[in-house]
């Protein structure tokens, strides 16, 4: 399990680690563009149903914590579907894993 802790908020963010991975690429370069941006997911199985969205914005303190100490192979298509995510007017929302089903 993946912690991310977002300013001043007394609750971490908790998600599931690789997913974690993944986000932390996408919010690591909008926070280096200086860009501001919304993160939506939906609640692990564990907490109370429904969803969450944040505001990410460079000058709010961001912490992320991983219980693996590996970092995980990233899938590019993820991060690129992410990304673009990030890059609408809706923000972020953390959606399952892009696979390439494609076969050469």
């Amino acid at each position: 399990m993946g912690t991310l802790y977002y300013g001043s908020a007394t609750e971490p963010i908790h998600l599931e680690e690789r997913a974690l991975a993944h986000l932390k690429v996408v919010i690591a370069t909008k926070l280096r563009r200086q860009e501001s941006f919304t993160l939506s997911w939906k609640h692990l199985e564990d907490e109370p149903g429904g969803r969450s969205t944040i505001w990410l914005h460079p000058s709010i303190p961001l912490r992320f914590t991983f219980d693996e100490p590996e970092t995980p192979v990233l899938n590019q298509q993820w991060i690129e579907a992410l990304m673009h995510s990030a890059n609408s007017s809706g923000g972020i929302m953390l959606v399952d894993e892009v696979c390439d089903t494609s076969t050469d």
